[in-house]
């Protein structure tokens, strides 16, 4: 069991950069894989990033590979997801996932969800 709170959202130019957090709190943050995903307005929610427990097993949707990094600090309970080069097409509520399993891009596997964040980024 794990609650998580994101923040760091914002309005933002292209071309900026954001870090969004999650916090974590409730038991054994370290046995979680983490996951960031996003859904902008009509769309439905996709894979951004995930980490494995150790911050090892890290992955990229192909969008985002090379402009964003996923990163976690298990001493903090938090993960992070660095964002440079933003795009509009980045614009989105992002959220952040626990999987108690495996890493995984797939929304359906994570076990719990923060409440999101909302990333805007203008041209």
């Amino acid at each position: 069991q794990v609650q998580l709170v994101e923040s760091g959202g914002g309005l933002v130019q292209a071309g900026d950069s954001l870090r969004l957090s999650c916090a974590a709190s409730g038991r054994s943050f370290s046995s979680y894989a983490m996951g960031w995903f996003r859904q902008a307005a009509g769309k439905e929610r996709e894979f951004v990033a995930t980490i494995g427990r150790r911050g090892d097993s890290i992955s990229y949707a192909d969008s985002v590979k090379g402009r964003f990094t996923i990163s976690r600090d298990n001493a903090k309970n938090t993960v992070y997801l660095q964002m440079n080069s933003l795009k509009p097409e980045d614009t989105a509520v992002y959220y952040c996932a626990a999987n108690n399993w495996v890493t995984s891009t797939l929304r359906y596997e994570y076990d719990y969800w923060g409440q999101g964040t909302q990333v805007t980024v203008s041209s």
